[in-house]
């Protein structure tokens, strides 16, 4: 047992309004917004400020968004390259300075273990001590845990296995072949580098989402956002949460813009197969489905497509802008690829880009549906005065971007401001929350 008196002085709990968890992009945004009311708060982030894309992002990553979208609230790029994409020391630049600037207090290196409900609200635990306070903003971001298959866990011993938020570059890698399982914006983008690296790359591809970087001589982004697609509500939409476990899509920023499709990758030398479905001793197995999600995302981009032209028509630009063109169908092997021996000897590694999920492990309130999903409606927790920002679709089809971030921010501010204003303390569920909403 440690003397009392060796052991350090215990900190008494601190007392605040409203707590915000996490200080990336969407936290920043939400203490924004609360400053500007006078509402009394505080950030806490387990690290730096952009924790996330200073230690978990690969070297050569690029927003897949241009800079004229990256703004918060207050914020604009007011840089010379609006038609660029921030590569991660721009970005972490950018947020920093916002940091800076933002009328906030903000606690790094405090990293929350838990927070409970008590009778005056909530109770916020850290690894530097306690606070209590009457709401909570969840804003620790979507992509914490990666999703990785069971089947990892059978791999031989010989084979390296990480995840994109291990990765950094090609020659951090072991000699050898790479096998990328997923095809959503990560896995084109890993599997482009790693086999303009001068290595053997298979790619697993199962259901993704198909975009030009470019249409019509403007930027994809430009097009969803003038048309109002990237502003659809979360409650406009008949299944919303099939819309928030949609494929992100197959873009990729840079230097110069470019698609980066099944196509270009090949073109380059890259084996495509089919989702990957098990593995049998050394014998990895792949599903016969690579035709069937091909013309699927060949088919949701013709049908996209239409619909922006329709719009350029109705709305003025069809004759400002080059003709509409349609990209050639996704180019499928004679011979799809069914089976590999990772005896063999070619594959050395398997990088998962197979998704992520939030973590809220340490959130000891019980708002969680049967799955283990936090149940709000558009960033409304089940549960008085406890939020949550930067998931997928919160409350537009761009929430889960930078870009998103400020009207999610400033309408949920909204509401934490008249819950406050109303006084209320813990009680049953907000009115207007179905159950079955989830993130």
């Amino acid at each position: 047992m440690i003397p009392a008196a060796s052991r350090p002085p215990r900190r008494p709990a601190r007392a605040v309004t409203v707590v915000v968890i996490g200080a990336g992009y969407a936290g920043l945004a939400m203490g924004h917004h609360l400053a500007r009311r006078g509402i009394d708060h505080v950030l806490l982030e387990r690290g730096e400020v952009a924790n996330a894309w200073r230690h978990q992002r690969w070297d050569s990553l690029h927003l897949l968004t241009p800079n004229w979208e990256c703004r918060l609230p207050g914020r604009a790029y007011a840089g010379p390259d609006p038609d660029g994409y921030m590569g991660m020391p721009e970005l972490i630049a950018f947020l920093d300075d916002y940091a800076r600037r933002l009328a906030s207090p903000i606690h790094t290196g405090t990293r929350v273990t838990a927070v409970r409900a008590d009778e005056d609200g909530y109770r916020v635990e850290t690894d530097r001590g306690m606070w209590h306070c009457r709401a909570v903003v969840i804003a620790t971001g979507a992509c914490q845990v990666p999703v990785v298959p069971a089947l990892a866990e059978a791999l031989p011993p010989w084979i390296t296995s990480l995840t994109p938020l291990a990765y950094r570059r090609p020659d951090r890698l072991p000699p050898g072949g790479v096998l990328v399982v997923g095809a959503s914006a990560s896995g084109v983008q890993l599997a482009d580098e790693l086999r303009r690296s001068g290595r053997p790359v298979t790619l697993a591809v199962g259901e993704h989402l198909r975009l030009p970087r470019r249409y019509r001589g403007r930027d994809i982004e430009w097009w969803l956002d003038a048309a109002g697609l990237l502003d659809q509500r979360f409650d406009e939409v008949e299944d919303i949460a099939r819309a928030r476990r949609l494929p992100s899509p197959q873009l990729v920023g840079g230097p110069t813009p470019r698609d980066l499709d099944l196509n270009t990758l090949s073109t380059k030398g890259v084996r495509l197969a089919g989702r990957l479905a098990g593995l049998a001793g050394t014998r990895l197995q792949f599903a016969g489905s690579l035709a069937m999600h091909c013309t699927s995302a060949d088919l949701k981009l013709g049908r996209l497509l239409d619909n922006l032209d329709a719009w350029a028509l109705a709305h003025g630009w069809h004759d400002a802008l080059p003709a509409p063109e349609r990209p050639p169908p996704t180019r499928l092997p004679s011979r799809p690829c069914l089976g590999l021996d990772l005896a063999d000897g070619e594959i050395q590694t398997v990088l998962w880009a197979t998704g992520f999920r939030p973590d809220f492990s340490w959130l000891r309130v019980p708002v969680f549906d049967a799955r283990g999903r936090l149940r709000h409606h558009g960033g409304v927790v089940a549960a008085p005065g406890l939020y949550v920002m930067g998931l997928p679709f919160l409350r537009r089809r761009k929430s889960g971007s930078l870009y998103g971030a400020a009207d999610d921010a400033r309408e949920l501010g909204d509401h934490l401001a008249a819950w406050l204003a109303r006084g209320h303390r813990h009680g049953p569920m907000p009115r207007g929350l179905p159950t079955g909403i989830t993130a």
